[in-house]
């Protein structure tokens, strides 16, 4: 494993990124007139120092902050380099429930049994309880710019908080959302809420939102879209009392021209109360599709409808009558 410092990149005014090789975690940097603000201090002492470097290296001042943007390990246990640093008084900034979810982790904290580039060094790194709290929102003040504070919701844990530069129109969302696999569902994650807070970080985003996810490149608003829409099958899945069954209609190559209503990115659940007419280019074979309804229902013929210039039957034996 790689100890090379991740490079800081600027992916907008005054907001730089960090892709960690270990745990493939993000760190950001955002500038402003009274200093930067580091969201995210990685896994360890060690690396926190790097990170200290790098953000020196920028030549944007000093840090006068530090966001945890949720409890994991991997992304707080750099705080103390910072604190070593920039001194004790260094504000630390995390939803309320971080704090409990750290303090309860550090008093019976496990040993790290995993991959380290230097033996022992997870478990030489104190964790730092965040002193700034806030339950529904915050704000940084840099001068010229602020940083918001946002607890969208319980999901990946109860404590996240995800990070808006309006001014850049960034938006740092932690473990809510990852790009280099698929969403992390942990003892303490909320899958039934997560759908819930992704919908608070969509409202937060514009079509040319930069989303820097926990782990992982950067996104946009289009690839939060599609993970919510998988998260919210896992609930609905999760929800049911009774087994399911799921037809999910994936718009490849033109193929199809879904609707926005009822709908999200390019997976949608099919629904005939919420799905218009798609515009199509090919005739298919006829075959029977079944809603995400729960068993058992009485069957339902649908009328015809100009979903058969695609033979798509319109005879869903277990629709809601």
């Amino acid at each position: 494993m790689s100890t090379s410092p991740a490079t800081l990149t600027e992916v907008a005014d005054r907001v730089w990124v960090a892709r960690h090789p270990w745990f493939d975690v993000s760190t950001t940097v955002v500038g402003g007139e009274r200093g930067l603000v580091v969201v995210d201090t990685h896994v360890s002492t060690r690396v926190g120092r790097e990170l200290v470097e790098s953000a020196r290296s920028l030549g944007a001042g000093e840090v006068i902050g530090v966001v945890a943007t949720h409890a994991h390990h991997d992304h707080v246990l750099g705080t103390a380099a910072f604190r070593e640093a920039f001194g004790e008084a260094l504000p630390v900034h995390a939803h309320e429930s971080c704090v409990d979810e750290l303090r309860r982790w550090a008093a019976d904290r496990p040993a790290y049994d995993g991959e380290e580039p230097v033996p022992g060094e997870v478990d030489a790194s104190p964790v730092v309880l965040p002193d700034r709290t806030f339950s529904s929102a915050a704000v940084v003040d840099l001068g010229d710019r602020v940083l918001e504070l946002v607890h969208p919701g319980r999901a990946h844990t109860s404590g996240d908080l995800v990070v808006r530069v309006a001014d850049a129109d960034v938006l740092v969302a932690g473990d809510l959302v990852e790009e280099s696999g698929p969403p992390a569902y942990g003892p303490d994650s909320f899958p039934m809420e997560w759908p819930l807070a992704l919908d608070v970080c969509l409202q937060l985003c514009t079509d040319r939102t930069v989303v820097v996810p926990g782990h992982g490149a950067p996104v946009d608003r289009a690839f939060v879209m599609d993970q919510r829409a998988d998260i919210g099958v896992v609930a609905e899945t999760i929800r049911a009392e009774e087994p399911m069954q799921l037809l999910m209609i994936e718009a490849t190559n033109g193929a199809y021209q879904l609707p926005e209503k009822g709908l999200v990115g390019n997976h949608a659940i099919f629904d005939p109360a919420v799905l218009d007419t798609p515009a199509t280019k090919t005739w298919a074979n006829r075959q029977t599709f079944l809603p995400m309804v729960p068993k058992p229902r009485s069957p339902r013929v649908f009328p015809p409808n100009s979903l058969d210039s695609i033979e798509v039957l319109g005879h869903c034996p277990e629709a809601v009558p």
